[in-house]
């Protein structure tokens, strides 16, 4: 199979329409957040992001296939000791545009270090909102099943009566449980809640994340040979997981220093072929990059 990854320079309102329609499986991104990353992306006030961002999310729309999810980092920021509501805000415009809200998810940053301020503590945690195109889409649930856990050892060792049953929940939602299902079973489903550290290593990027947060997604909504888009590629880990995963990546930035050093990690080094080289040359994917 030949991967491609396809990076463009410029503005992704513009570029994006250069994209056919329901032709990517995938967006991961991290925008730059309200009134952040001033000195790259100019900074986007808290009363102006949605107005901002519309644009951009119209578009994705547009080249999102019926059965794609579009994974947002995104977080909220404080304004005169008030949490800012331009998240919410931007949440509700996006389903009017014709996004569904379909799941939250929760970065717990688990190296965050402390701080506090005179009246809050340090976020430890970003948001990571999913939209669909519709109800039904492509999810493997499979593909990111957890250990057990200790919590098996001792929940699952002497079951009562309704464990062994289906539990109906009492508020009447239609949801329910078994306990006895998990009996014998080595792995389990995770929550909604992703603990993972950020990323310390110096990428020449304000804000990147580690590469198990897109990799996570990508095992979750997509199968090899799929397209992962991010239209805000930053240093490009989205896209170097997306290959490494043999998945066809697309990337977008305005910033030119960025789209430099994402191209150069795609470049092709030459290196001497000794015998362990050319064995891994047999069976590694064959990978065309198309810069623009």
């Amino acid at each position: 199979m030949e991967i491609t990854t396809d990076i463009y320079l410029g503005d992704n309102r513009e570029k994006l329409k250069l994209l056919p329609e329901n032709s990517v499986n995938l967006i991961v991104t991290s925008p730059p957040y309200a009134d952040q990353r001033k000195s790259t992306y100019g900074g986007i006030h808290p009363d102006k992001y949605v107005e901002w961002f519309l644009p951009i999310s119209d578009q994705l729309l547009r080249v999102i296939e019926p059965r794609g999810t579009f994974v947002l980092n995104i977080k909220e920021k404080v304004v005169e000791g008030e949490r800012s509501t331009y998240v919410m805000e931007l949440i509700i415009a996006m389903r009017k545009q014709g996004w569904l809200w379909t799941e939250e998810f929760i970065w717990h940053k688990k190296n965050s270090y402390p701080g506090k301020w005179p009246n809050r503590f340090r976020d430890s945690w970003e948001r990571l909102l999913q939209f669909n195109k519709n109800r039904h889409f492509n999810m493997y649930q499979e593909e990111v099943m957890v250990p057990m856990g200790d919590w098996a050892k001792t929940r699952l060792k002497k079951l009562s009566d309704t464990d062994k049953i289906r539990d109906n929940s009492k508020v009447g939602s239609g949801f329910g449980k078994n306990i006895s299902n998990w009996i014998d079973r080595d792995k389990a489903y995770p929550t909604n809640v992703l603990h993972l550290a950020t990323e310390c290593n110096n990428k020449n990027h304000s804000a990147a994340f580690p590469e198990e947060l897109p990799e996570w997604f990508i095992k979750l909504f997509t199968k090899q040979g799929d397209v992962v888009l991010d239209p805000f590629m930053g240093s490009g880990t989205t896209l170097i997981v997306a290959n490494r995963m043999q998945r066809h990546s697309i990337g977008i930035d305005i910033v030119p220093e960025y789209y430099e050093m994402v191209k150069q990690q795609f470049t092709p080094v030459e290196r001497p072929q000794l015998e362990l080289n050319l064995k891994y040359e047999e069976i590694k994917p064959k990978t065309h990059i198309a810069i623009r």
